[in-house]
């Protein structure tokens, strides 16, 4: 998307397709059909190209190899540069990388970097090391807290049999 001047990156499913743009004075907004789709910080100088390697995502999950020279992988976090670093040293790395990168739409950012760290810190890490210290932050996770009691009586209901002893001879 162009806006005076500069260049902002949307998601891949949205290139070339029509969408709205909300400029605050801090902010860029891109929304399509109502939705926020692209969020950046405003740039005020001329000629500048601001990416969000997040939108680039399913990108290299058809082309892999986009990972190796991609500009907009330069700004992903550190502990995500560290592990590409590391696993692109050896043959199919940029394949794997992506199947870690595909976990974060999924599982979410925070998660994906505890998990490449842990993975990082273990010495040998592979999308299975990372996938697989996902799915273990995901089971220890607390389920819902303290069930709440239900409410009690402050009298408890009595038995009633003379009422329907009175149904009972209205129906005869």
């Amino acid at each position: 998307m162009h806006f005076q001047r500069n260049r902002y990156s949307v998601p891949t499913e949205h290139v070339n397709a029509v969408l709205s743009l909300r400029v605050y004075p801090d902010t860029l907004v891109v929304m399509a059909d109502q939705a926020e789709v692209a969020r950046h910080p405003r740039c005020f100088d001329r000629d500048q190209t601001r990416y969000d390697w997040r939108h680039y995502i399913d990108l290299i999950g058809k082309k892999p190899g986009a990972l190796r020279n991609g500009a907009p992988f330069k700004t992903m976090p550190e502990p995500l540069q560290h592990l590409q670093r590391h696993l692109l040293r050896h043959p199919g790395g940029d394949r794997v990388m992506a199947q870690v990168l595909a976990a974060v739409p999924v599982h979410g950012l925070e998660a994906v970097l505890v998990a490449a760290e842990l993975a990082l810190e273990a010495g040998r890490p592979s999308a299975e090391h990372v996938l697989n210290v996902l799915a273990r932050l995901k089971e220890s996770v607390p389920i819902a807290s303290e069930i709440p009691r239900a409410p009690r009586l402050r009298e408890e209901p009595r038995a009633n049999v003379q009422r329907y002893d009175r149904l009972r001879e209205v129906l005869r």
